[in-house]
């Protein structure tokens, strides 16, 4: 009497289907890019370069926003809230002006100026308004604190 014994495990089988799967995709991919290799080496026409600088410069605006919106809580909400909301204003400005020096849509530029003078005068009002930094309110008071006591 011969013991019942797969000849191969589960894991065995999975492994070598997830194996083949893979490899059937890779080529099947790599059949499918070699027949059309024309999509790829068309010539860059003038608007592709502009529309690659005005990708890269929106890119660039995306990652200085999202680079400066990165901060620590103060314990201020009021700062905080202002603390992320400039890179987010400064970031729709770089954005719009991206499409004023890029964009061909009338409507799109003169929405785009509007962006600009709005976001510039919400800066100045959010710069206006920041509460001051916790050092110096702490210097500050204790400062009030000293000449209280003297």
């Amino acid at each position: 009497m011969e013991p019942d014994v797969p000849l191969f495990s589960r894991g065995f089988v999975r492994r070598r289907a997830i194996s083949l799967a893979t490899s059937l995709s890779v080529t099947a991919t790599s059949f499918a890019l070699a027949q059309a290799p024309t999509h790829r080496s068309r010539i860059l026409t003038v608007s592709d370069v502009g529309e690659r600088q005005f990708l890269f410069e929106n890119d660039l605006a995306m990652s200085n926003m999202n680079r400066s919106l990165l901060t620590r809580p103060s314990g201020d909400i009021d700062r905080d809230f202002v603390d992320i909301m400039a890179p987010h204003h400064q970031g729709a400005i770089d954005m719009a002006r991206t499409e004023m020096k890029y964009g061909h849509n009338d409507a799109l530029r003169q929405l785009a100026e509007r962006i600009v003078r709005q976001a510039e005068q919400d800066l100045a009002c959010m710069r206006g308004t920041k509460p001051a930094t916790a050092g110096s309110t702490r210097s500050s008071s204790t400062d009030l604190d000293l000449r209280a006591h003297n």
